[in-house]
């Protein structure tokens, strides 16, 4: 007999499209269950409760605050433990099952902004996807970050004629061969 995929049981926690739509709030800012019934106003208190302690019990949603309101305790969510970025300098920190975990949660999130995008009549404004092939070594790995990181600057203020949008990198080895 063999045993469950984690990933299948991830999935299936976060490819729901209300969970999807969960995360891609939370991602933009941490939100109290109230803020999260106001971005979702079609979905139904309980059923978003529900969501709500599934991702929490996958860990892809994490309580971040509490306070006291009128007697009730207030909770703000956030992106669970498991979405910190995980570099090579602390892959021996996490499991494969908290890698599959953290990445699931990060494209669901992508696919949740970029469905939420597409519903609206500019979608084609700032919007696009591709992949590239680079050749880098191990050790160049840093470096190339650092690049990123420096090219990239000068877009991080806000202005006045200036849009934000999310630019998203993954990176995965391409098969040897």
């Amino acid at each position: 007999m063999t045993s469950p995929d984690p990933a299948r049981g991830i999935a299936k926690v976060i490819l729901h499209p209300v969970r999807l739509r969960v995360l891609q709030a939370v991602t933009a800012a941490e939100r109290t269950t109230a803020q999260l019934r106001e971005a979702l106003p079609d979905v139904p208190p309980a059923t978003l409760y529900r969501h709500i302690g599934a991702l929490l019990e996958a860990d892809i949603l994490s309580v971040v605050a509490e306070r006291q309101v009128r007697g009730a305790v207030e909770r703000t969510y956030g992106l669970g433990p498991s979405q910190t970025h995980v570099g090579p300098d602390r892959a021996d920190d996490v499991d494969v099952a908290t890698i599959r975990r953290a990445f699931g949660a990060y494209v669901a999130a992508l696919a949740g902004s970029v469905e939420q995008h597409l519903d609206q009549p500019d979608w084609s404004a700032l919007f696009g996807f591709s992949s590239t092939v680079v050749h880098i070594a191990p050790d160049e790995m840093a470096e190339l970050q650092s690049d990123l990181t420096n090219l990239l600057a000068r877009y991080r203020e806000p202005r006045a004629d200036r849009r934000p949008v999310t630019l998203s990198t993954v990176v995965v080895p391409a098969p040897l061969g």
